[in-house]
């Protein structure tokens, strides 16, 4: 077994990743990501995401505490700068833009960035075009390699119904993952 309950402690029944572990394991392995959606506000949306990673913990911590390089991971970030450290607190200024079937959606956010070195980052919403939002990545040594988990919740301005915010990050976040894991791997 590659991990025991990491994956399943916190899941739905019903969700996709309700497999048991085997199929859970055999899944990541092959490359999918799993997920699990579900309701955040009536305007908002949240997931979570896992993925398998090739790379040992400490490779892919070093890639990803490295936040200039996001815009490689999410083709819809334009921008991520560190604006300012203190000492394993960062605040970070994302820009992203997003096209929908009529109109362009622009966003900016100022998050605070905390790291348990190479174990976990938390996002927090400082400021920006959400009312709110969070997100929580975590490291887990998975075999030869690494498990990541990427928990997000949000809430746009934009009043969009919460059920189409969770249609479009089934879409777009499994794409999103497998990107960030082809940038992780081929930096090695």
């Amino acid at each position: 077994m590659i991990f025991a309950s990491d994956i399943s402690d916190s899941v739905n029944p019903g969700s996709q990743v309700a497999w048991s572990q085997d199929e859970q394991n055999r899944v990541l392995l092959k490359g999918e990501i799993l997920l699990e959606t579900r309701s955040h506000t009536a305007w908002g949306g949240a997931v979570t995401a896992w993925m398998y990673v090739p790379l040992v913990r400490s490779q892919v911590w070093q890639q990803l505490t490295d936040y200039p390089r996001w815009v490689q991971y999410f083709p819809d970030i334009t921008k991520s700068e560190v604006l300012q450290r203190r000492g394993e607190v960062k605040r970070l200024y994302q820009a992203a833009q997003k096209a929908f079937l009529f109109f362009t959606a622009h966003v900016e956010i100022y998050l605070n960035v905390v790291e348990e070195l190479g174990q976990k980052i938390q996002f927090r919403l400082e400021q920006g075009s959400f009312h709110d939002f969070s997100a929580e990545l975590k490291l887990l040594d998975c075999g030869s390699g690494t498990l990541l988990s990427y928990a997000v919740q949000a809430t746009p301005n934009i009043p969009i119904p919460s059920i189409l915010i969770q249609q479009a990050i089934n879409f777009e976040l499994p794409a999103n993952m497998h990107k960030m894991r082809q940038v992780l791997c081929s930096a090695q």
